[in-house]
């Protein structure tokens, strides 16, 4: 009878043991905190205008990103250019705290970071695959991070235009001679790539390109691309388009994060907004894809727009001036000649993989 009842009592006992683990007999213990987690109110400036096609909407779907994927914890808003700082002053706005993010261009701060403008694109550089892969596998955004980390920024591929387009001009170009005495808007590397070749760079938001084309204060412009260029109807100031843009060949945007407020964010947070930026770059690049032949067939077929292509020799040109003005800006400090090393040594490489692939398929498929 003990022995029954011994047995009896271990029987009980595991089975009240086993209900409980299945949650049947008693409630599971409250572990998690009641107290409501932290929000965050957070501001993004950007160097375009409002909602403006490609860029503008794409600064936007990086603030819509951040919002969902946190469900809500983080709240962004975007201000267009002028709208809580001037076009050029969103580097200084998110490095001073008066906005946690902000989207740009990285060469409109080569005043300030003469290495900024590489982190953008460089005069017949990196394509944007190729950008993106230098940046994310090649040691580039480690070198972003260095050049901005003394203003408090962390920056980050925003996006990408892909090859933009040579720019409108209101004579044609035939030759390197057409383009001395030129006023045209182009920033960055290929501004100081028209100097040398005799033109006069301007740099200018892009809400005041139209009437400086208008008005004659422009003779040329480029701006990104057939998407961008149709809906600020460049076709109305200027007949000839040309193509390709030498320039810009795989344009990379930039999202800076004021440092501070990103350390503030606790882990999963801070994954979310590097993510959801590294998401909205891969998008910007197939929208531009998406949306540019669509816009030139408009330009060429609906509104008489003359398409061109820069002679040969003229390239060959800008070529030659291009090696030597990037060489030059390179050896002007320390950091841009370990930048420059990092991309020259990375296109050496990637670009026989290219030419062995993607130029070879291209090629054939045009025969």
């Amino acid at each position: 009878m003990k022995r029954r009842d011994f047995i009896g009592a271990i029987a009980g006992a595991t089975a009240a043991t086993a209900l409980t683990a299945c949650g049947t007999e008693e409630a599971p213990k409250q572990t998690a905190s009641s107290e409501p987690q932290k929000t965050y109110k957070w501001k993004m400036v950007t160097t375009w205008p409002k909602n403006f096609p490609g860029l503008g909407t794409g600064a936007n779907n990086i603030a819509k990103l951040i919002t969902e994927m946190s469900g809500g914890r983080i709240d962004v808003k975007v201000y267009g250019a002028g709208e809580l700082v001037g076009a050029f002053e969103v580097f200084d706005a998110v490095s001073r705290g008066n906005a946690q993010l902000g989207h740009a261009g990285a060469y409109y701060w080569k005043g300030k970071i003469p290495s900024a403008a590489f982190f953008s694109s460089v005069p017949f550089g990196l394509t944007a695959q190729e950008m993106n892969a230098w940046m994310y596998y090649g040691g580039g955004l480690e070198l972003w991070e260095e050049a901005y980390k003394p203003f408090g920024l962390i920056p980050n591929p925003g996006g990408n235009s892909g090859t933009q387009m040579g720019g409108w001009f209101n004579k044609e170009i035939n030759s390197v001679d057409d383009l001395k005495g030129l006023k045209m808007r182009i920033p960055g590397l290929g501004g100081e790539v028209l100097k040398r070749a005799g033109g006069i760079p301007v740099t200018l938001p892009g809400g005041e390109l139209f009437p400086a084309m208008q008005s004659g204060a422009l003779d040329a412009t480029e701006w990104v691309g057939p998407y961008n260029d149709l809906a600020f109807g460049f076709y109305k100031a200027a007949k000839y388009y040309y193509t390709p843009g030498w320039h810009e060949p795989g344009t990379t945007m930039e999202c800076m994060i004021n440092e501070k407020a990103f350390n503030e964010l606790p882990a999963d947070l801070q994954s979310i907004v590097r993510n959801a930026i590294k998401v909205a770059n891969a998008d910007m690049l197939s929208e531009y894809t998406a949306r540019n032949q669509q816009a030139l067939h408009s330009l060429i077929t609906e509104h008489n727009v003359e398409l061109k292509h820069f002679p040969d020799e003229v390239l060959k040109s800008l070529k030659t001036i291009s090696e030597q003005v990037v060489e030059e800006e390179a050896a002007k400090d320390a950091l841009s000649q370990k930048v420059w090393a990092s991309q020259k040594a990375f296109k050496e490489q990637v670009m026989q993989w290219t030419a062995a692939s993607e130029q070879a398929y291209l090629r054939a498929r045009s025969l």
